[in-house]
């Protein structure tokens, strides 16, 4: 009897190992985006309380408080937010008269703003101004508010803030 292995044996092998590799990869790409879109959740939520501790620092912005403290705002399907600070205290964003921008701030490649509640006009902008700090949602107190970031064709993650200022993702 000969000792070794046949073709059809190692024809079997090779495919198992190719299968297995096969799907290593692509579940290794899924888990990948899923890191990106929890990455950029997590950067949204400290770009949220940035914004907060901003405002309760009373931190100065150009040689004076902004008269409607710190903010972010959101457009929806956009791949970025903007880091503001209030100038004339009109609870939104706005470039005019005075540039209110601090920083924009990406969210990683393929990530973007699926949903915003509540939205007027496909926009979200959420200020804090000290001292508590007192958080205004699209110019209204009271409310709470989500931002979903998604990626396409694929899960999203969402991130809460409350009335009170709690801010977390799920």
């Amino acid at each position: 009897m000969k000792k070794g292995f046949t073709l059809i044996e190692i024809t079997v092998v090779v495919s198992i190992i190719v299968l297995l590799g096969t799907i290593f990869i692509i579940n290794y790409r899924g888990g990948e985006k899923q890191f990106a879109l929890q990455r950029s959740a997590h950067k949204l939520s400290q770009s949220l309380r940035g914004a907060q501790e901003m405002a309760m620092s009373a931190q100065i912005f150009e040689g004076s408080f902004p008269a409607g403290g710190y903010g972010i705002s959101l457009q929806k399907d956009n791949e970025f937010y903007i880091l503001f600070a209030d100038l004339d205290g009109d609870g939104i964003y706005d470039d005019f008269p005075n540039p209110e921008k601090i920083e924009e701030i990406s969210l990683e490649n393929g990530i973007y703003i699926s949903q915003l509640l509540p939205s007027s006009d496909n926009s979200l902008a959420i200020t804090f101004f000290p001292p508590d700090p007192e958080i205004k949602i699209n110019n209204n107190p009271n409310i709470s508010a989500s931002i979903s970031l998604a990626f396409e064709g694929g899960q999203s993650r969402t991130v809460y803030i409350n009335e009170r200022g709690l801010i977390f993702s799920k």
